[in-house]
């Protein structure tokens, strides 16, 4: 078994990596990897430098480890800032790290991928072999720390086992209930929180826009042009600095058409695009991803990142959406508070038993969260 370390996706047997892809998540698909680097969205000046590891046994390619050397904090979504100040004031360097996720993706997935057909034994050997050469590319890139982000709740023991420390993070998630169409969801809905989606579809519909769910083959390249201005004047006007370029855009709507739904909303008189979010898909998952508005409208929001991709689930019969990152504000439209797991191998003794303290602190304080929302369930009560 031997493991090998590719510094570009374009390195990797096409075929061959088509057996390692999740069923139910679409971010490590070859046309995804291949976009964010294709695009330069990711590389040497982004502060996300690729290098994935890729375990064979002479001739199959039986498992992979997506990895990123880091020199920031920017696209994780599971926020060390404070971690790397402190080293910062103690005279020591925080980056480079080294990130096993999806930049600039909050969504949870496998990150170590095992062909399917392999035995028990075997995925033991592979996931062990991947995880002993990571810890030996750390050793000689330097780095501070090794993290994995976005952990299913099985690698979350991997990772455990390996002496990462587990640390609990919150998001909101939609699971499908059987639904047989969106007036099943409304009707599971508590009377008040199914009012409050009513009224605000009702109101929306007073705007005078049409909206559109566009997938497959009913999207061109001018959908992805839409798109990167959209969210570009979102950027511009709340956040500052958008990760992805117009490339990205255009590789994922052309090569994922089959994977990708564009919300896309018009004025309906003039024709213009006002807003639009997109999601990907993949086997029974759902996930909410970039989101764009030339202007605000009331409820807009709601509509297009969270409803219309509800209709869609239920439709197609996806048992998860997950919407992004955190949102308070999505429990009262149906979406459960969900914990999610990343896992943190800090080097320095000092800071790994400090940063593992405030870990597990931080752990009791979502706990309590977590119980103060249970109060708040939008669901009827079964009885």
């Amino acid at each position: 078994m031997r493991v090998e370390v590719l510094p570009g996706i374009e390195r990797v047997d096409g075929p061959a990596w088509r057996a390692l892809e999740p069923p139910d998540f679409p971010f490590f698909d070859l046309e995804f990897l291949w976009a964010l680097e294709r695009s330069k969205s990711i590389g040497r000046a982004s502060g996300w430098s690729p290098v994935y590891l890729v375990c064979t046994d002479g001739g199959r390619l039986l498992g992979a480890l997506c990895l990123y050397l880091k020199t920031d904090s920017y696209g994780e979504y599971v926020f060390d800032w404070a971690w790397a100040r402190a080293y910062e004031q103690h005279g020591l360097p925080y980056y480079p790290k080294l990130v096993a996720a999806v930049p600039f993706t909050p969504a949870t997935g496998p990150k170590l991928l095992v062909r399917p057909d392999v035995g028990e034994a075997e995925r033991v050997k592979v996931t062990r072999a991947l995880l002993d050469a990571a810890r030996r590319l750390g050793d000689r890139s330097g780095v501070s720390s090794s993290h994995a982000l976005f952990l299913t709740e099985g690698e979350r023991d991997e990772f455990a086992g390996r002496g990462f420390a587990v640390r609990h993070s919150l998001q909101f998630h939609w699971r499908n209930r059987g639904y047989g169409a969106f007036s099943d969801y409304l009707g599971a809905l508590e009377s008040k929180r199914r009012r409050q989606v009513a009224r605000e579809r009702r109101q929306l519909g007073s705007e005078g826009l049409d909206i559109e769910r566009l997938t497959g083959e009913a999207l061109v390249p001018e959908h992805a042009r839409i798109m990167y201005r959209l969210y570009l004047a979102t950027y511009d006007r709340k956040w500052g600095f958008p990760y992805l370029t117009e490339a990205f855009f255009e590789e994922v709507f052309r090569t994922m058409r089959d994977r990708v739904l564009l919300v896309l909303a018009r004025d309906g008189l003039t024709r213009r695009p006002v807003a639009a979010a997109l999601n990907f898909f993949k086997g029974q998952a759902l996930f909410g991803r970039y989101w764009g508005a030339a202007e605000t409208r009331r409820n807009l929001h709601f509509e297009l990142c969270y409803y219309q991709a509800i209709e869609f689930a239920i439709e197609r019969g996806m048992e998860l959406f997950e919407a992004g990152a955190q949102g308070e504000h999505k429990l009262a439209r149906g979406f459960l508070p969900t914990l999610t797991y990343s896992a943190h191998e800090i080097r320095h003794p000092g800071f790994r038993h400090a940063i593992e303290q405030y870990i597990e602190e931080e752990k009791e304080v979502l706990a309590g969260t977590l119980a103060a929302y249970a109060s708040h369930d939008p669901y009827k009560k079964v009885t």
